[in-house]
């Protein structure tokens, strides 16, 4: 399969930057083009097994999962997160993050979700923090060097709005920072490549996600067929420099005992969007 990513806008037009560049001050130099593999959150594929869901993902056309723990718990074993771990990776997969978790004033509970994401080798824990869990966060994330990435939930959540989480984190260690449901964005009445654009380096996971409606109780559809620009998401990606570890997962809720015909669909869409960007 060829890895489709997602660059930067000019990338074609770098070579003829170059000696323009080296006339430059070293931090005048335009930074890397940003690159993030397309994933899926694995509650996408909740009605299949582990080992089913991964050979989904796979044969899908996906290059990375994300982890939720009715697949994965917690509590897991060293023993068998390093089974799962070479599962995915013998399927050429890698792992993207895992979540939703939650944090609170529990210290002891906290760390252990951080020990957990340390053996498992992701740099990012998609979370749903408490307000008294986050002077513990950042010290947790200095000790780990891992990302905590709040997820939005929609109408009636915490972290309703992207102003919720702008307010969370602010004067929060960087790594600190969120993972935009596209999705519940869109139930919350908010424009998704605004939110993408108001989280710009803070940005550590996307669900990408598309609903029929801008209203609390809506019907999830594929990809660009509800409120969703899909081709403008990924451009905004580009503009905030979406990190090349970023966990971008698709996420698709309906249909759980056989979705992959509509998951298929959604890729094709996404696929398309990112080929556009990079091109």
């Amino acid at each position: 399969m060829t890895s489709l990513t997602l660059t930067r806008r000019g990338f074609l037009a770098a070579s003829s930057t170059v000696v323009a560049a080296a006339t430059l001050p070293s931090t005048a130099l335009a930074a890397p083009a940003s690159r993030a593999k397309l994933g899926i959150q694995l509650y996408s594929l909740r009605g299949y097994s582990l080992e089913q869901a991964l050979q989904h993902a796979k044969n899908l056309g996906f290059e990375q999962v994300e982890f939720y723990s009715g697949m994965l718990p917690i509590d897991t074993t060293a023993e068998d997160i390093a089974a799962i771990k070479s599962k995915v990776a013998d399927l050429g997969l890698s792992i993207s993050s895992h979540g939703v978790n939650g944090f609170g004033g529990d210290e002891a509970a906290n760390r252990k979700v951080f020990e957990f994401a340390k053996a498992l080798g992701i740099p990012t824990i998609t979370a749903d923090p408490a307000p008294e869990s986050f002077d513990n966060l950042d010290e947790l994330v200095k000790e780990f060097d891992l990302q905590v990435a709040i997820h939005n939930h929609g109408p009636g959540h915490r972290y309703n709005k992207v102003v919720d989480v702008l307010n969370a984190i602010q004067g929060r260690d960087e790594r600190i920072g969120a993972c935009a449901d596209l999705g519940h964005y869109i139930r919350s009445g908010e424009n998704a490549t605004d939110v993408i654009r108001s989280l710009k380096g803070r940005l550590y996971g996307i669900h990408l996600k598309d609903f029929a409606e801008m209203k609390k109780k809506a019907k999830g559809v594929i990809l660009g067929q509800g409120h969703l620009d899909v081709e403008g998401v990924f451009f905004a990606l580009d503009e905030v420099g979406f990190p090349a570890n970023g966990a971008l997962s698709l996420e698709y809720e309906e249909n759980p005992k056989n979705p992959l015909a509509e998951i298929r669909d959604c890729v094709t869409v996404a696929k398309q969007a990112m080929t556009k960007v990079a091109g």
